[in-house]
């Protein structure tokens, strides 16, 4: 038995990775910076969490300690100039506690990119390409596993590709999406990941890992359609569109927020295909082959209609980004608070209450003036923000750290509290909070929507969306409670 180090297990990968790791009998250990936010994972009870920040040498060092392999499954993805400081520093922190911890060897998942001068790359793969570096360099040997589009249930890269075909019968696109690209699903990479615990290396490898299809971006966009019954989108290059157009675009009609669209557009920037087989006197393939893209596509498809998805791309906090909480009641630490509340009292249930709260968002929407929740939406894609596109993992039930649209569930007592953060652009911090008690046969209901204004702006904007909030909020708490009392006869 063997153990793991992994940093980004709140990720995309690294959440799907660690089960994984567990099942192959490895011991693992995770660091996150809140370990209340892995409580609701299915694994937590079976992992070693250390809290703490991928910038701090003494978290690092705790995290590797007594560890065979460490994982770097972390990316800043993000527009602020900073990021590639933020990731090298990261690296070096990694490098160092695996080197100091006599750790045997790093993996590291990069991304895959042409052999070309550095300077024509673009900043994110050139700061991928950076943290191999760096990583090689702190005296661990390094694999270097190199993957372009990942597609699975829930990645950025399928996200990108279902809303641009679902939405767009007809697509004006940038010349790239004539270059060629070789896609790999998320089992196969997983694969490689997985055995690359069981590797010897006595110096870094870095490794090309894809799927056996090359396509190009527009062939992509049109064996998804036929896969989900669709009509195969017309894809006409247009040479005009340059990759920050075509982000804004992406932005605009896909759940991929403006931050991520960026790297995302210029990752495609280049034909982005397997190399050479360094990786097969690695690590073997997997037993049957490796899944063809229209079987990814079928697989991912599969999951999310039967709501199995486990993790997604909007779960992984950027490593920049810090997560608060609200401050607890009654003083909010001496901050300015302004609150709308509602309260009432309900014939159903505590727990028949609970289950309609526990439904909100997503498909299912937010009780009250649906298009005016779609133009908030819409307003906040338009600038750079995460818009309401993002939906929910699971249609059934939330977790801690669970993305909904432009929020995030901060707080889960189930059958009593729901507390949700939002991440939306706003002149402030902003919580949407649910709690039900028992009151009697039925329940007491309160509601909550808490804003912390950011100066004059944020104290204009609540007073600007305050008429909207009297009939909004009113009608979410009227028919939630009504939902519940239906469902309880």
């Amino acid at each position: 038995m063997a153990t793991a180090a992994v940093t980004g297990a709140t990720g995309y990968i690294g959440g799907r990775l660690v089960p994984q790791l567990l099942r192959a009998g490895h011991e693992v250990r995770v660091l996150t910076r809140r370990a209340e936010a892995l409580r609701d994972v299915p694994w937590r009870d079976e992992v070693t969490v250390v809290e703490g920040d991928l910038t701090d040498p003494e978290a690092a060092r705790e995290l590797c300690e007594g560890a065979d392999t460490a994982y770097y499954l972390v990316h800043s993805m993000t527009s602020d100039r900073s990021f590639e400081e933020l990731d090298e520093r990261c690296a070096e922190v990694l490098g160092s506690a695996a080197k100091n911890a006599g750790v045997d060897h790093i993996v590291y998942l990069a991304g895959l990119h042409p052999d070309t001068a550095e300077g024509e790359l673009s900043a994110h793969l050139r700061s991928r390409v950076h943290v191999g570096e760096v990583l090689e360099s702190s005296g661990v040997p390094t694999l270097t596993l190199q993957a372009g589009l990942v597609i699975g249930s829930g990645s950025a890269s399928f996200e990108m590709i279902r809303h641009l075909t679902d939405v767009l019968p007809v697509m004006p696109a940038p010349k790239w999406v004539l270059n060629q690209i070789q896609p790999i699903a998320v089992r196969d990479a997983l694969h490689y990941l997985t055995r690359a615990m069981d590797i010897e290396l006595s110096s870094s490898v870095r490794a090309d890992i894809g799927g056996p299809d090359v396509h190009s971006y527009a062939q992509l966009m049109k064996i998804y359609a036929r896969t989900a019954e669709l009509n195969e989108p017309r894809v006409i290059a247009l040479p005009v569109l340059t990759p920050w157009l075509a982000a804004q675009w992406v932005n605009l009609v896909t759940p991929i927020p403006r931050t991520l669209a960026i790297p995302l557009v210029e990752s495609l920037q280049h034909d982005c295909v397997v190399k050479d087989q360094v990786i097969d006197e690695i690590i073997a393939p997997p037993e049957g082959g490796l899944t063809d893209y229209e079987t990814s596509v079928r697989l991912a498809l599969d999951k999310i209609s039967a709501d199995r998805v486990e993790t997604t791309w909007a779960a992984a906090h950027p490593l920049d980004v810090p997560s608060e909480s609200l401050p607890s009641d009654p003083e909010w630490t001496g901050r300015s608070v302004l609150v709308d509340e509602r309260e009432r009292i309900s014939t159903a249930s505590p727990e028949a209450v609970f289950a309609v709260i526990e439904g909100i968002g997503g498909e299912t929407g937010y009780f009250s003036l649906s298009r005016a929740w779609a133009l908030r939406g819409l307003a906040d894609k338009l600038v750079g923000g995460v818009g309401m596109g993002r939906g929910r993992r699971s249609r059934g039930q939330l977790a801690l750290g669970d993305t909904l649209d432009w929020w995030r569930v901060e707080d889960l007592e189930r059958g009593r509290l729901l507390r949700l953060r939002a991440e939306m652009k706003v002149p402030g911090q902003a919580w949407l909070e649910f709690m039900v008690e028992p009151e009697g046969t039925g329940s007491r209901y309160r509601q909550r929507a808490i804003f912390f204004p950011r100066g004059l702006a944020g104290r204009a904007y609540w007073l600007g969306v305050t008429p909207f909030h009297a009939i909004i909020f009113k009608k979410m708490a009227a028919r939630i409670l009504a939902e519940a009392e239906q469902a309880s006869v």
